[in-house]
């Protein structure tokens, strides 16, 4: 059960999984979960897919609950309930982070691949500050200048990961559309096409861009990433972002649908090389 260089999100998800585990192998139903802790089934379902942190005064009645009585056990466990109550970087930013997005950050900040498919936008982690501000008053039209700035510089601040030590290796897929996609204006859109170009140079990330001519494909009607964590113990995670919310898919055969489902799409975009080429040229034309 250790937490090796992993973030609060994370070690909350070890947690649940492994209070979710003894619950089942004690034979005990949500109910009486839901007894000792005098909260909701939902609230249960979210403590035991690490969406919320715990007490560990809560861990310890489960614990009692199940009959788990090792020592090292216990205590590993209650370490764990401690570590993922700690803040993460993040917190400096929760006057601007939704509690949705605020799991997302916390995978992505542990994450060592970050696979997407992007049919509208750059990804957060791509863009500039110029392109970030566009959509965030595009979609934000009445917030205060203030809040749009501090939402900017967390998203700069997200990317600062990608350049750092032991970064994750991103893999973005770009539907052509967003290359044509004037956001900002054309100056802002030429230096957001030529970070994305630079970016590409980098050892851990590739680019791709699915062209028009590629027609129907696998992507069509969805944006959604896969986040991989470098400890075996931590499974995949499919996240789909909807409007206000989020969507989380954490069951085997979801995970594969959506790897099949990438695949698919690596295959029927240009190749690295092709796609910077693509990328360079209408950035070219927007001069």
């Amino acid at each position: 059960m250790t937490a090796r260089n992993s973030g609060p999100t994370v070690r909350r998800r070890r947690l649940g999984a492994e209070l979710r585990r003894l619950r089942e192998t004690a034979g005990v139903d949500v109910e009486q979960v839901r007894e000792v802790l005098r909260c909701s089934a939902s609230k249960v379902s979210r403590l035991e897919n690490g969406r919320i942190p715990v007490r560990t005064k809560d861990v310890a009645d489960l614990l009692r609950l199940y009959g788990v009585t090792d020592a090292d056990h216990r205590g590993a466990l209650l370490g764990l309930a401690r570590e993922s109550r700690r803040h993460g970087w993040w917190q400096a930013y929760q006057d601007v982070v939704p509690a949705w997005f605020e799991v997302y950050i916390g995978l992505e900040a542990d994450a060592s691949s970050i696979s997407v498919y992007e049919p509208q936008l750059v990804h957060g982690l791509l863009q500039t500050a110029d392109y970030a501000r566009a959509v965030m008053r595009a979609s934000n039209p009445e917030a205060p200048d203030d809040e749009i700035e501090r939402r900017v510089a967390l998203r700069l601040d997200r990317q600062s990961r990608l350049r750092g030590d032991n970064p994750p290796r991103l893999w973005v897929i770009l539907d052509e559309a967003v290359l044509r996609r004037p956001v900002g204006g054309a100056a802002a859109m030429r230096a957001q096409l030529e970070r994305v170009a630079k970016a590409a140079e980098l050892p851990n990330v590739t680019v791709q861009v699915l062209p028009f001519a590629a027609g129907a494909h696998a992507g069509l009607g969805s944006t959604f990433s896969v986040l991989g964590f470098a400890d075996e113990t931590d499974h995949d995670v499919v996240y789909i972002e909807k409007g206000a919310g989020s969507l989380y898919l954490e069951r085997p055969s979801e995970i594969r649908r959506y790897r099949v489902r990438l695949d698919h799409l690596m295959a029927s975009a240009l190749g690295p090389a092709d796609s910077v080429a693509l990328i360079s040229a209408v950035s070219e034309a927007l001069r």
